[in-house]
């Protein structure tokens, strides 16, 4: 590991900002001299190495229920392997300090500029002030007590500060938090991407929500629905391509581009057929987590047929999975070890099929599943280079944040029922108030609309990276890691499946009637010392003052 990575803390002596072409764009560059920040263009720079994506480090789908990876055969965290030194702790440790440090070179430096209006020099410091806030919202929410940082800090300082109180922090982000919604519009004239109102408001919502602080997060997402500047796509597919990246839902998303390097891979997603591994899978609890047409759980809606089991499923179902039978990306895709011809479009004609499991194709999907959120035939000219903007936060999230809020506040109402409903309408391309259409919420009972918001959250927020920490804060994480991980199943006569699993009070899928048909893939553990991440080996041996967090 370079040195630099094991210097955090004091990169917040050096790391002030980044710069680059564009206000909206990428940083190219790290500028951080005495003199920087002396006029309007070099505060433009300064804060614009705010908007990189990459500053914000999003929690992964593969460490949850959701989602597999054959290519590692799963990962540290689903395994409870981890340690102090692990890559997924200090990145996000660095990552966020390297942010907070630029957010701070921006404040400590922003008066020196003369050549700038009090209304535009406000405007730059309600932007670094959320900026910084936002970052240490992710910090708090993986490991808890951290160092607050307010100002660039002496080298001598570096080593001897100490963690604060996660609750401390917590009221400090969210004072940042209301200062920036106090100065930032509800949208911009120029169709740049800057940090807005909404933005704001939005992020308190999802921190408050991650802490079980039901009150904030309630207050928080109102606002946003209040502003009325968000609304729902009417395609759920088509969001997360190309048509979807600038609409109305979307509240904050960073922009990749190929011409400034910045893009993401989707070999190892994609089917064997179409160039791909089909490594990085979704898991049959997904699958089987959405619920039929009649708004129930596949084990208990007459409507489930488990040798036909794609047929009257929620639509979101075949708007984020390839099943058996899709045709997706130009060729047919069928799992099953029959299998041996598909159709292929491209070609007109019958073609050797690299995706069903047999011996021929070892590597074909472990679960007979593969992604199709986000993904198109756009795509396949440069599978590796893929430039769609990452979608952070959208207004579907917002509704359901504030359904769950007032849930858990036990103060549900006519506006609870809408929002989860909004959501799901999309989700069957009708208007909210054509209930007939689509399963409409309709109990008011705590509990039942606890279980139907959650179902929602998982099924509308797949492979969005928000599983994580859902299965963290309701305490649901150590029963789903307690079970074995199932594949297709062990003899050909029981494809697509042998049997129709049980839920849970948590809607947890067990399989257990019928494991000993299916392969198994893993074995999920969980530590309860993961509830908290822990402080990085290197910033603890730089300065011991910092602590470590129980058990690590």
């Amino acid at each position: 590991m370079k040195k630099t990575y094991t210097y955090t803390i004091l990169l917040l002596i050096l790391l002030t900002t980044a710069a680059c072409r564009k206000l909206d764009r990428f940083p190219l560059d790290s500028p951080s001299s005495s003199t920087f920040y002396a006029n309007r263009t070099e505060l433009d720079l300064a804060v614009n190495a705010l908007y990189n994506g990459g500053l914000y480090p999003q929690d992964w789908e593969e460490w949850t229920d959701n989602f597999w990876n054959r290519s590692n055969l799963g990962n540290e965290i689903i395994h409870s392997t981890a340690t102090i030194q692990s890559f997924n702790f200090s990145n996000t440790w660095l990552t966020c300090y390297k942010g907070i440090a630029r957010a701070n070179g921006i404040l400590d430096n922003i008066n020196k500029a003369t050549d700038v209006t009090e209304a535009y020099r406000q405007q730059i410091e309600a932007q670094a002030r959320f900026a910084r806030a936002y970052e240490y919202s992710l910090l708090i929410v993986h490991f808890g007590d951290v160092p607050l940082i307010k100002t660039t800090l002496s080298l001598a300082d570096s080593y001897t500060i100490k963690r604060s109180p996660a609750k401390e922090i917590q009221d400090f982000i969210n004072s940042e938090f209301d200062f920036a919604a106090s100065v930032l519009p509800a949208t911009y004239t120029s169709g740049l991407q800057y940090f807005t109102k909404g933005v704001v408001l939005g992020m308190k919502a999802r921190l408050a929500i991650s802490l079980n602080d039901w009150k904030t997060a309630a207050d928080a997402a109102k606002k946003v629905m209040d502003l009325k500047v968000y609304a729902l796509y009417p395609s759920y597919r088509n969001l997360f391509l190309r048509a979807g990246q600038h609409s109305s839902e979307v509240i904050l998303s960073f922009p990749r581009s190929v011409t400034y390097l910045n893009t993401y891979d989707i070999q190892y997603t994609i089917s064997r057929l179409a160039g791909g591994f089909a490594s990085s899978i979704p898991s049959h609890e997904l699958i089987d987590s959405y619920e039929c047409t009649d708004g129930k759980t596949i084990d208990k809606s007459p409507l489930y047929d488990v040798k036909n089991p794609f047929v009257n499923r929620d639509p979101r179902l075949n708007a984020t999975i390839v099943t058996p039978g899709d045709t997706f990306l130009g060729y047919v895709f069928q799992n099953h070890p029959d299998s041996t011809m598909v159709f292929s479009a491209k070609d007109n004609r019958k073609v050797v099929n690299k995706d069903n499991k047999g011996a021929a194709n070892p590597f074909a999907s472990f679960t007979g599943y593969l992604w199709k959120k986000t993904i198109d035939d756009s795509q396949l000219a440069n599978i590796n280079k893929v430039d769609l903007d990452q979608i952070v936060l959208r207004y579907a999230e917002i509704l359901l944040i504030y359904a769950e809020a007032k849930i858990e506040l036990n103060e549900i109402d006519q506006t609870v029922l809408d929002a989860i409903n909004a959501v799901r309408a999309r989700a069957y391309g009708v208007a909210v108030g054509a209930t007939g259409s689509y399963p409409a919420a309709t109990t008011t009972v705590q509990a039942d609309l606890r279980k139907i918001m959650r179902r929602e959250r998982r099924i509308e927020l797949a492979f969005e990276g928000r599983r994580y920490l859902d299965l963290l804060r309701w305490k649901i994480i150590d029963k789903v890691f307690s079970k074995q991980m199932y594949g297709v199943p062990l003899n050909k006569a029981d494809y697509p499946y042998p049997g129709i699993p049980v839920f849970d009070e948590d809607d947890i899928p067990s399989y257990e009637a019928f494991a000993s048909k299916l392969t198994i893939i893993d074995k999920r553990v969980f530590d309860p010392k993961y509830y908290l991440w822990p402080v990085p080996y290197n910033e603890s041996a730089l300065n011991n003052g910092l602590g470590q967090n129980t058990g690590w």
